[in-house]
C-alpha cells in the first residue's frame, strides 16, 4: 500500500485527485492540505459527498513527508515551487500538476510566468509526465512535471505525425477549446452564464512554451518550431476538444495517416483513434480520442483531440504516473 498526500486539497485538481485515489485500491490517503490559515476543518466539511474524516490541514513539509510516500503538489503556479524542493530533499516522490516544473529553460519559464524560478537547478532533473511518450523516464523519476490540458491534448495529436517526418514545422495552428473548470474555482465565480468565447488571443497563452518545447524535441534534430494558438471558453463545466491543423510535406491517403496513428497509440490504454473526438466520450475519463481527417481543399490535414481537461488533462494523468513510478498497474483507479 502507498501512502499519498494531495497538497492543494480544494482547488478542482485536488478534488479530482482525491476522487479518484479514494477508488484506488493501491494506495491510501495519509494527508491533505491547502492554505487552511489555520482553519483546519474535516474533507468531508469541503466535500460533503466523501465520506472522509481526513482533516485538511495547513501546508507543512515536514508532518507531510513523516506520513507520505509519493505526494501529489496541485497548487498554483509559482506557488508550487516554494514546497516542492522541501519534498524532494525529504526523500519523497512528488507529481507537481503545476507548471513550475515543465520548462526545461529558467529563461523561458520567467518571460511566460512573471517571476525567477527559485529552483532551476532541478527543472532539468524534472521529468515531463506525458505516460504515452516518457513512459520509460517516468519509472525511475523522483520528481514528474504533469502535463497542461492544452499541451496534453495538442502532443497527443501531433507526435506521431512529428516522428514520422509528415508535417511542415513551419504551419501548426491550433483552435482549442475547454470547459469552464479549466479556469479554476476563481474563474468559475465570476463565470455566471453560459457563454462562448476565445481568450489570450494572440500567441499569449502560457501553454504555449510548453507545446512548443515538446514539439520541438520530437524532431530528429532539435528544431524549434513557433504555433498559432488560441483557446476559448465554452458552456460546458469540464471537456476539452483541440482542433489541430497541419501542413503535410508530401501527399498521403487518409488511410494511411489513420494506420499510422493507430501503430503509435495500439498499446496505449488511455489514447483511442476515433473517427468523431467528441467531449462527451471522454467527460470523467482518462480517455484522449483523436480522430483524422484530411481536407480535401487545402490537402492539409485536421487532427483533432478530446480529453476531460480535469482528468487525462490534469488528475487523472497525474494518477497514471504514479502508478507508473510506482509499479501498478497503470489503469489502477483510473478505469
Amino acid at each position: 500500500m502507498i501512502n499519498v498526500a494531495v497538497v492543494g486539497a480544494k482547488g478542482f485538481a485536488g478534488e479530482e485527485l482525491i476522487k479518484i485515489l479514494l477508488k484506488h485500491k493501491g494506495v491510501k490517503i495519509t494527508s491533505l492540505s491547502d492554505k487552511m490559515e489555520g482553519k483546519n476543518c474535516k474533507i468531508s466539511d469541503i466535500y460533503p459527498y466523501m465520506e472522509m474524516d481526513i482533516l485538511c490541514e495547513d501546508v507543512d513539509i515536514k508532518k507531510i513527508s513523516s506520513v507520505s510516500d509519493v505526494i501529489f503538489t496541485a497548487l498554483p503556479h509559482k506557488v508550487s515551487m516554494e514546497f516542492v524542493e522541501g519534498f524532494i530533499k525529504a526523500g519523497k516522490k512528488v507529481i507537481d500538476l503545476s507548471a513550475d516544473y515543465r520548462l526545461k529553460d529558467p529563461a523561458v519559464y520567467e518571460k511566460w510566468y512573471g517571476v525567477k524560478h527559485i529552483n532551476q537547478e532541478m527543472l532539468s532533473n524534472a521529468i515531463y509526465g506525458l505516460p504515452e511518450i516518457y513512459r520509460g523516464k517516468i519509472k525511475k523519476a523522483k520528481l514528474i512535471a504533469n502535463p497542461g490540458c492544452y499541451p496534453t491534448s495538442v502532443i497527443l495529436a501531433c507526435f506521431p505525425l512529428i516522428k514520422e517526418k509528415l508535417i511542415s514545422k513551419k504551419s501548426i495552428i491550433i483552435d482549442a477549446k475547454s470547459g469552464y473548470s479549466g479556469g479554476g474555482r476563481e474563474f468559475v465565480k465570476k463565470y455566471k452564464e453560459p457563454n462562448t468565447y476565445a481568450y489570450q488571443v494572440g500567441n499569449i497563452h502560457r501553454h504555449i512554451p510548453e507545446i512548443e518545447q515538446e514539439l520541438s524535441s520530437f524532431f530528429p534534430v532539435y528544431s524549434p518550431i513557433k504555433v498559432t494558438f488560441t483557446p476559448h471558453i465554452i458552456p460546458q463545466e469540464r471537456g476539452m476538444l483541440s482542433t489541430v491543423y497541419l501542413e503535410l510535406k508530401k501527399n498521403i491517403f487518409h488511410n494511411e495517416v489513420v494506420q499510422i496513428y493507430k501503430q503509435y497509440y495500439e498499446s496505449e490504454p488511455f489514447v483511442r483513434v476515433v473517427e468523431s473526438a467528441q467531449t462527451k466520450n471522454v467527460v470523467n475519463t482518462n480517455y484522449c480520442d483523436i480522430a483524422v481527417d484530411k481536407d480535401k481543399h487545402t490537402k492539409g490535414l485536421v487532427i483533432t483531440s478530446a480529453i476531460d481537461n480535469l482528468v487525462k488533462g490534469a488528475s487523472g494523468q497525474a494518477v497514471q504516473n504514479m502508478n507508473i513510478l510506482s509499479g501498478l498497474d497503470e489503469k489502477e483507479g483510473l478505469i
